[in-house]
């Protein structure tokens, strides 16, 4: 699956993924540590990708978490990666939108093209009805490319997200589909 606008696209990452993903991890390790949980040096290895690949693509197929990298169209250079994760079913049709971006890229907009993207496959593809994103306060690049994507700020969360070993409050935004027919 590919999903695709002005300057990037979207699709599901594979095992021949693995590398670019490796690269693109061991590149930002430092800038994407302070805004995610610690990882073993096995992450940062190409087998410890592949796991990761494969466990994601395990969790596609029972419709629980999408894990898409974001691919420039001009070179195919895979530059980031967007998730749909906790994806439940039933009375709520939510699920949570996570995302990384290499550092590089930052404030070009490509993380606004992928928001934009990923909530509409969640809304027409998958029909769920609620999407929600946590920030940490401090990260203002972030909030604003959920609220130039549609999101809402609901508040904050207390000490929520275990990043880099410490607990910490994040900003909650959400996005709701308005479609009520699903």
């Amino acid at each position: 699956m590919k999903l695709k606008s002005k300057n990037i696209f979207l699709k599901n990452l594979e095992v021949t993924d693995a590398d670019a993903l490796l690269k693109l991890e061991l590149k930002n390790k430092d800038f994407f540590q302070t805004y995610t949980s610690l990882r073993a040096d096995s992450f940062y290895t190409l087998e410890g990708q592949v796991t990761r690949i494969k466990r994601n693509e395990q969790l596609l197929e029972d419709d629980q978490y999408y894990f898409f990298g974001i691919f420039l169209n001009d070179t195919d250079e895979l530059i980031g990666v967007i998730m749909l994760s906790e994806v439940l079913r039933g009375s709520l049709q939510s699920c949570y939108v996570g995302y990384f971006l290499d550092r590089k890229n930052n404030g070009k907009g490509f993380m606004t093209e992928a928001v934009r993207l990923v909530v509409r496959f969640a809304f027409e593809q998958l029909k769920l009805h609620r999407l929600e994103a946590g920030v940490m306060p401090h990260n203002l690049g972030s909030i604003r490319v959920l609220e130039k994507a549609g999101f809402h700020k609901e508040g904050i969360a207390k000490k929520n997200v275990k990043i880099n070993g410490r607990w910490e409050d994040h900003q909650i935004l959400a996005i709701i589909n308005e479609d009520h027919s699903i």
